[in-house]
């Protein structure tokens, strides 16, 4: 019930992040234009990119609640990856463009209406604000990306907004292409690191979370295993950690197996494994799997 009541939540509050997101775009293209501000229009583009990464994102975390079938035997879990990964190219390719129409302002910078930015820039702040906190209290990667882009948004908004306040007093027209860059580079930062993260899963590397070597020290302490081998960890979502390992046990009955495989993995479980494959055998048995 509570996992189902998870699901539900990360699709409500990324629900409420596109809309937001959405509507707040228009308003800045709107703004932008009147403003003539290339650092309120870069990231109305940066929104705006936001706002079909953030729709993909609501989609892939509703699909991610799907049972395993005949096509998927882990279930859809790991499609709220895809929505991550496709947010953070849709921020790359952004940052890009940004790039493009904010550098060739450093040399000859055009006069922005500094009291429309200051109007603009608080709501900014208070509307991707808003969405920021309830997006960070889902604990999912897909939402986790998409709370790091609208945190970004608002740091943005802040930098905007004390550009536009230094403007509107002082005739300094390069401060706009040059928040422009600034915001770039602290987008880009957070989603290289975000996308370090989120292909550390694609890739199935070991969860951060959990620590291998803990692991299998814990299965070597057991007196009933003689040996660890085959030991793979890895992570569906970022969440559901699983687990698949070969354990030598030949001080036991096979009837005793059972009741061995329920006390270790119930240790895993507060380890941070959800899912553990534990295959006994003897060490006169041959292994039939290639890394043995």
């Amino acid at each position: 019930m509570g996992h189902h009541h998870h699901h539900q939540s990360s699709d409500s509050n990324l629900k409420f992040a596109f809309f937001v997101n959405l509507i707040f775009t228009v308003i800045e293209i709107v703004g932008g234009v009147l403003t003539n501000s290339v650092s309120i229009l870069s990231d109305a583009l940066h929104d705006f990119g936001d706002s079909l990464s953030l729709g993909l994102a609501w989609y892939f975390q509703k699909v991610s609640t799907r049972g395993r079938d005949g096509k998927f035997s882990y279930g859809y879990k790991r499609f709220s990856l895809l929505g991550a990964i496709i947010n953070g190219i849709v921020l790359l390719m952004g940052s890009i463009i940004i790039l493009y129409e904010a550098i060739p302002r450093i040399f000859n910078p055009e006069v922005a209406n500094a009291k429309g930015m200051i109007l603009l820039a608080i709501l900014g702040i208070v509307m991707n604000g808003a969405a920021a906190i309830r997006v960070k209290k889902g604990s999912s990667v897909n939402e986790q990306m998409v709370s790091v882009h609208l945190m970004e948004d608002v740091l943005g908004w802040v930098a905007v907004l004390i550009g536009a306040i230094v403007m509107y007093y002082f005739d300094l027209p390069i401060i706009d292409p040059i928040l422009s860059l600034l915001i770039v580079a602290f987008v880009l930062y957070n989603v290289v690191r975000s996308m370090r993260k989120t292909l550390k899963i694609v890739l199935q590397g070991v969860p951060s979370e959990v620590v291998e070597t803990e692991v299998q020290d814990y299965l070597l302490s057991l007196s009933e295993v003689d040996s660890v081998h085959d030991l793979h960890i890895w992570s569906l979502d970022g969440e559901y950690n699983v687990l698949t390992v070969h354990l030598v046990a030949n001080n036991i009955d096979r009837e005793h197996f059972y009741p061995l495989k329920l006390k270790i993995r119930s240790h895993l479980n507060e380890m941070g494994i959800a899912h553990a494959t534990i295959e006994f055998e003897r060490s006169d048995e041959a292994c039939i799997h290639v890394e043995c």
